[in-house]
């Protein structure tokens, strides 16, 4: 984690995320570091939630059911111009992170992103780079968190799942019925 004051800070954040399951995760682990979260589903009620509560920190999935996470930003630094704004997504390239600090956000991050990694973006000072993780996900986790957010997105449909994935689906639900790795 970076050396700054957290105590200092205000530390309210608001997730906007449409994945239900990813964004009750990563609004409890938040909460765990000491944030107060408020947690949207789409790009309108993010906005209302912005405007009422006015959170110094953002993560927001680029693509949201009702919208692009992208067009919320602008409206979120013009509501208070010292909110740090993360994008994450699952679709992340080079066109995409340059379109997300147009718009104003300060960091782009690939899904599954780690909540370390996001409290390290969102802390981390104007001008410096957040540090590197000192124990990155492992190759079998990225495996589980990217079969785990297909299993999602299909709505918790195994044989759907397994097709997307191109898996044949007893093996999909020995790994669903796994614990998640280190």
């Amino acid at each position: 984690m970076p050396d700054t004051d957290t105590s200092a800070l205000e530390k309210t954040l608001l997730i906007v995320e449409d994945d239900k399951a990813f964004r009750s995760r990563l609004a409890l682990s938040m909460e765990r570091r000491g944030f107060t979260v408020y947690a949207a589903e789409g790009v309108e009620e993010g906005a209302v939630l912005a405007a009422h509560n006015r959170p110094r920190f953002a993560v927001v999935d680029m693509k949201l059911q009702d919208g692009n996470g992208l067009d919320l930003v602008p409206s979120l630094r013009q509501m208070r111009p010292d909110m740090r704004i993360i994008i994450l997504t699952g679709y992340g390239n080079i066109a995409s992170a340059v379109a997300a600090v147009k718009a104003g956000a300060v960091d782009f991050l690939a899904k599954p992103a780690d909540p370390d990694q996001i409290a390290a973006a969102l802390l981390t000072p104007e001008g410096q780079t957040p540090p590197i993780p000192e124990n990155p996900m492992s190759a079998d986790r990225v495996k589980w968190e990217h079969i785990q957010r297909v299993y999602e997105m299909c709505d918790r449909n195994v044989s759907e799942t397994a097709r997307r994935l191109n898996m044949h689906r007893r093996t999909l639900q020995r790994i669903l019925a796994k614990r998640s790795p280190q």
